[in-house]
């Protein structure tokens, strides 16, 4: 580490002090994972996209849903997951010491890497992680399709 001859100033103790904060939340900011719950404004959950065999398989994580509150379709090349995380009103926020979860709807698209065959995708939903299993197809305009979550 270089150390500089810098002339005295009366706030040089005070500028170094608040360079070396400054510098401490940048790298604790982006040092975080994606989702900040100090940050968080509405729910995203989170995604993993991946190919097996013939197959565009998408993984979601959503914590905290029954499988009737998801919906999930298909158009073309993207893939739409919507619901609704509800909070219990049993707790009255004045009650709350912290409150980092999301509540409320959300809806997430993503764009597909290629066409997929909508009418032979499957979907499943346990431990919070929402399976979506989309076979790859030759181009095909199909328009939008609701898929049963089992």
């Amino acid at each position: 580490m270089r150390h500089w001859l810098r002339p005295w100033t009366p706030l040089a103790k005070e500028l170094e002090e608040l360079e070396k904060d400054i510098k401490r939340t940048f790298e604790e900011f982006f040092g975080r994972r994606r989702r900040m719950p100090a940050m968080a404004e509405e729910f995203v959950p989170l995604i993993d996209m991946y190919e097996k065999g013939n197959d565009i398989i998408v993984e979601a994580e959503i914590p905290g849903l029954e499988k009737e509150d998801l919906s999930v379709t298909v158009s073309e090349n993207s893939l739409t997951i919507k619901g609704e995380i509800k909070k219990e009103k049993e707790v009255k926020e004045k009650d709350y010491y912290l409150c980092e979860r999301s509540y409320g709807s959300f809806s997430r698209t993503i764009e597909l890497p290629t066409e997929v065959d909508s009418e032979k995708a499957k979907a499943s939903y346990k431990n919070g992680i929402l399976k979506i299993t989309l076979p790859k197809k030759q181009p095909e305009k199909k328009l939008e399709t609701e898929i049963k979550i089992e």
